[in-house]
């Protein structure tokens, strides 16, 4: 891959730097921080940023503002700084389109939030005149939100074009680990996919059987897998307008030296608010009934999988897991992963993170991608429109 100018093997020092972050976390009913790892992984780069006589100057996004809405606001990620940085001072910026006297005034001892930068529409448009107008807040611009490297958007592709522009640590590890499992992956190599749709992942799971020795597919991807398999799904969550394509890459699986493996069993019940269900081979799913969970047998043909792979990807969940009583083979799936100490394992995804965030042994993970959706494009392409811009300005330099 082309080099990209990283932080830490730059000169930067005593300087106003524009760092975007993915401080994009889920929040509680009360506004407050349900969990801060997307916070907590940025946190060597600003320290390391800090460290060296700068000034930050953050900025990220929160959920999916319509214009400015005050229940998207960064106030609880600024509370939540301010609570690992004692000795600094936070100031939120409400709009430094219309005031940015804080930021011309910036003392050494402060650290600057701007609000929600997708408040502005600009944003999405990576409008030029908006970046421009950005840069001008700052000396250096400092990608770190590898979550959203995926996005041709302002914050993260059009600074680049006016600063002179460098990947944090954060961005560094990412492109690292996940370059590892494209170029050099150790074999065999088992890549698990989860979550509800197979048409925004269908270029992926090409790109992952010219990768992948085993593909192991679960959720609701799985379900039009075991439709153009030729089984009746009942009520089960299915793109029936895919199965034809499904149908194709399980022959086109076969030709290939990759072995998708599907469910053989499911735990079906009437509704998504069951309290329990009942365990069916997927050959005899009622009409009325909901596959929400992958059976005992499906789990003891994934663990097996998973137990001989030397490289393991994970994105989705393997069933409805937002209610518990369809989470254990979602659960059996991380502890499968987990000990196979032998393995490099990369996990990443938004529901995969809240389903394992709380667990235990995260520790056994080689790498927790802070990036859903551009791991996968990562995976898929080999690089990302963030990274793509950082590039292009290290080939001029």
């Amino acid at each position: 891959m082309a080099h990209v100018n990283y932080i830490d093997g730059a000169d930067i020092n005593n300087k106003k730097v524009l760092m975007r972050v993915d401080f994009n976390v889920s929040l509680n009913p009360d506004h407050s921080i349900a969990d801060d790892a997307r916070i907590q992984q940025a946190l060597p780069t600003i320290r390391y940023l800090l460290d060296h006589g700068n000034k930050l100057i953050l900025m990220s996004h929160l959920g999916r503002p319509k214009g400015r809405d005050t229940q998207f606001t960064l106030q609880p990620v600024v509370a939540k700084l301010q609570e690992l940085f004692p000795d600094k001072k936070l100031i939120l910026v409400d709009d430094f389109t219309q005031d940015h006297s804080a930021i011309d005034n910036q003392q050494p001892n402060e650290i600057i939030m701007l609000e929600n930068i997708r408040f502005y529409p600009e944003e999405k448009k990576n409008d030029e005149g908006f970046a421009r107008n950005l840069s001008t807040l700052g000396d250096v611009f400092v990608n770190d939100a590898f979550g959203v490297s995926h996005r041709a958007d302002a914050s993260v592709v059009g600074l680049t074009k006016f600063l002179p522009s460098y990947g944090g640590l954060l961005l560094k590890r990412e492109v690292e680990m996940i370059s590892k499992i494209i170029d050099t992956p150790k074999k065999p190599v088992v890549a698990i996919l989860g979550g509800a749709k197979i048409s925004t992942k269908l270029h992926l799971v090409e790109k992952l059987m010219t990768l992948a020795d085993y593909l192991i597919l679960g959720g609701g991807i799985a379900n039009t897998f075991i439709k153009a398999q030729g089984h009746e799904i009942g009520k089960s969550i299915c793109e029936y307008e895919e199965v034809d394509v499904a149908h194709k890459m399980l022959y086109d699986a076969q030709q290939k030296s990759t072995q998708i493996i599907l469910p053989t069993d499911a735990v079906v019940a009437n509704s998504l608010e069951a309290t329990e269900g009942t365990v069916k081979s997927v050959t005899e799913i009622p009409a009325d009934g909901f596959m929400l969970d992958i059976g005992p047998e499906t789990e003891a043909k994934f663990g097996a999988v998973i137990a001989q792979a030397s490289t393991i990807v994970w994105n989705g969940p393997v069933g409805y897991f937002e209610n518990p009583a369809f989470r254990r083979g979602t659960d059996f799936l991380y502890f499968s992963i987990t000990y196979n100490a032998e393995a490099v394992s990369i996990v990443g995804g938004g529901d995969t993170l809240n389903a394992i965030s709380k667990k235990e042994y995260l520790d056994k993970i080689t790498h927790i991608s802070t990036g859903g959706g551009a791991m996968l494009e990562f995976i898929e392409k080999g690089s990302l429109p963030g990274i793509d811009a950082l590039i292009s300005q290290s080939e001029q330099v």
